[in-house]
């Protein structure tokens, strides 16, 4: 839907598996062989990389305060089985935090939500209010209030409504 700009550091990860689905039209680009290249996908992991991205999604629409768009199992659920390690390089003592295995999506994702806790990043991720909609956005504004992913697109839609109801 919306041309903002990526989400910073690891949060792109995270914006780019919630927007692998447009609600609007049903297009799901893990449906592709390219699709699921891009993370590390084979067809087996589709059925946990959905989950992910719609538990994903519930948080993003909490981050915006908006109700989950459907009952899925909660992101604090399916990232326990995605430990993090720090590893300090002993040559000039820099630290890095990753996920115990680096293979699967949801260690991935973990250690985004983990990098970008520590940056002060991961409430700024949210997901749009249109309900037909749903896109992952990194919201930028000033005050962090942004309610869609484009006020030219979902928001003028929006405030349109509004006009019109009245």
């Amino acid at each position: 839907m919306s041309e903002r700009s990526p989400a910073p550091g690891g949060l792109e990860l995270i914006q780019s598996l919630v927007n692998t689905l447009d609600i609007e039209s049903g297009a799901d680009s893990l449906d592709t062989a390219e699709g699921r290249a891009r993370f590390g996908l084979a067809e087996a992991d589709l059925p946990g990389a959905r989950e992910l991205r719609e538990s994903l999604r519930v948080a993003l629409l909490a981050h915006a305060g908006h109700a989950p768009h459907r009952a899925v199992t909660p992101l604090g659920e399916l990232l326990t089985a995605s430990p993090l390690v720090v590893s300090v390089d002993a040559a000039d003592g820099s630290a890095t935090l990753a996920a115990a295995d680096a293979g699967p999506l949801r260690s991935r994702v973990a250690a985004a939500i983990a990098r970008s806790l520590v940056e002060g990043t991961w409430i700024r991720l949210k997901a749009c209010e249109a309900v037909d909609c749903h896109w992952a956005y990194y919201d930028r504004s000033p005050a962090g209030r942004g309610r869609w992913c484009s006020m030219q697109v979902c928001g003028a839609r929006a405030k349109m409504r509004r006009y019109r109801a009245k």
